[in-house]
């Protein structure tokens, strides 16, 4: 099971932050959580969408007969509880009819939540580069999608402030490198994806050290890194 798939990674972080995630289920993501960074950026922004939800909805203090009626529909009233709507009387079919509506009520409730919070889709993932230096400390992930590249820069990966990283394409029939932008020396950057990209065979994607601003002469000044694509 691919658990960095966008959608089973939504899925399951979304449940996990409304706990309808157990058991044996929510321990295997916990741990998920634990060994990809992806995975847990995905569970705290859900986090922070539900409960930024909310935190927007004003509170509502309830009329005193809305407690009355609901005590009496749970049989906790032993008289009917006169309004000035309509009399209330404790009957099993009345107080089961509520429950269900209750329910049913908290469910629609529940799916306008999630409609409303859904991250957008993202685009389906095709390859995969990691960037890793000679200590194999990963520093950068890549997940190169139909027509962008989104690039993930870990805590692992120390910047130099003087200067930037720079993504490049070698191509597998030994023409010059080919830039592909600047990549993040913090967070998540969206590259636009070239359509070269599909066009030629690709030896490996390389980062190359630069000064800031990038390459002056559009080559690779210092090549650092470079990583295999993984098909999916």
């Amino acid at each position: 099971m691919n658990y960095q798939s966008e959608d089973l990674k939504n899925a399951l972080a979304a449940e996990y932050v409304l706990g309808t995630l157990r058991g044996p289920a929510r321990q295997r993501f916990q741990k998920l959580m634990m060994q990809f960074p992806l995975i847990s950026d995905a569970t705290q922004t859900w986090e922070q969408n539900l409960n930024g939800l909310g935190q927007k909805i004003p509170p509502v203090t309830p009329d005193v007969c809305v407690w009355q009626r609901i005590e009496s529909q749970l049989g906790f009233v032993t008289e009917p509880i006169q309004t000035n709507v309509v009399a209330i009387t404790k009957t099993k079919p009345r107080i089961w009819q509520s429950i269900a509506g209750l329910a049913s009520a908290a469910a629609i409730v529940l799916a306008v939540m999630l409609f409303s919070v859904q991250p957008p889709l993202q685009p389906e993932v095709q390859q995969l580069a990691l960037m890793s230096n000679e200590q194999a400390d990963l520093l950068w992930a890549l997940e190169i999608g139909a027509d962008t590249i989104s690039v993930q820069a870990t805590k692992q990966f120390v910047a130099k402030a003087n200067a930037d990283y720079q993504l490049w394409i070698v191509a597998a029939d030994g023409r010059a490198p080919i830039s592909l932008g600047l990549l993040p020396k913090t967070g998540k950057l969206i590259l636009n994806k070239p359509k070269l990209f599909d066009q030629i065979e690709i030896a490996a994607l390389a980062v190359s050290l630069e000064p800031l601003g990038g390459s002056p002469n559009g080559l690779p000044t210092t090549v650092l890194y470079t990583s295999k694509l993984v098909v999916l």
